[in-house]
């Protein structure tokens, strides 16, 4: 029981971080290659509060607003940038992280922060809290895609400047996703700090941002139940099957390119295809 507790734990983690990007990358348009950067701040924030006595719930919230913030000001940076100079900018912030936190005592630097405190109600209750943070940002994301906010953001993924013409405030849309993807990247850090109670600066480093964007390349760039599907089933192959983990980022790679190759809109690419096909 506590291994498929652990199981699906990691799954609702990862669903909550794919979904996260998803909002950049998939309704906005905007490539984020520094994601993991923002995972690692709610993890860092959720971590150095628990441990100074604060209840995980509550911790969530500074978690989330601080990584939001960040996100906030990464975003007034990446106004001016496009394309492949946006995804060299988040690579950037994602490197900058990794190497601020390995400079800072108080972070734990190098050796990281052990000895985090495990949530008052066991593994089975944060299993809980990470299925409902997980539930209900897949809600908000549903709901923003189907609002005019979500309307704003495929004009700007489809064209920005046809979008700018139209009176769309780009800047702003822009600026909302990355607002609200870097603060649910916040939560999931705090919720996986938690989970394997040992953070470091590795844990978040580049390979994780490509890990995590190439889940929402597979499911479906903007589909919600697809990158979340994505997500799950490929954040727990490597736990079921151990081999797997050591060839992880090529089998990752195999799957973008062919996904790529045969069916650029992913899983839910590939079934509207097949629906399509049985009409």
């Amino acid at each position: 029981m506590a291994y498929e507790v652990i199981l699906l734990t990691t799954m609702a983690i990862m669903v909550l971080f794919a979904l996260s990007l998803n909002v950049i990358t998939g309704f906005c348009g905007q490539v984020s290659l520094g994601h993991a950067a923002f995972y690692g701040i709610g993890a860092y924030v959720g971590a150095m509060l628990t441990k100074a006595g604060w209840p995980l719930l509550i911790a969530l919230l500074p978690a989330a607003g601080i990584a939001g913030l960040i996100g906030f000001f990464v975003g007034l940076m990446s106004l001016r940038v496009r394309h492949d100079f946006l995804a060299i900018t988040t690579m950037g912030i994602a490197f900058l992280f990794v190497g601020f936190v390995r400079k800072q005592e108080w972070l734990g630097g190098e050796i990281g922060i052990s000895g985090i405190p495990a949530f008052g109600f066991g593994r089975i209750g944060l299993l809980v809290v990470a299925l409902a943070c997980a539930g209900l940002f897949a809600a908000v994301t549903v709901y923003l895609k189907r609002s005019w906010m979500g309307f704003g953001f495929d004009s700007i993924a489809d064209d920005e400047d046809t979008a700018r013409i139209l009176g769309i405030d780009v800047p702003r849309f822009k600026l909302w996703a990355f607002v609200i993807g870097t603060a649910g990247a916040g939560v999931a850090g705090a919720l996986y700090a938690h989970h394997v109670r040992y953070i470091g600066p590795d844990s978040f480093g580049f390979v994780e941002s490509v890990t995590v964007l190439a889940m929402v390349i597979i499911g479906g760039i903007g589909s919600v139940w697809a990158v979340a599907l994505a997500a799950a089933v490929l954040s727990v192959l490597p736990l079921w099957f151990q081999f797997i983990d050591d060839y992880k980022l090529l089998i990752y790679g195999l799957l973008v390119f062919a996904v790529m190759r045969f069916s650029p809109n992913g899983i839910a690419g590939a079934l509207q295809s097949f629906r399509r096909r049985l009409r």
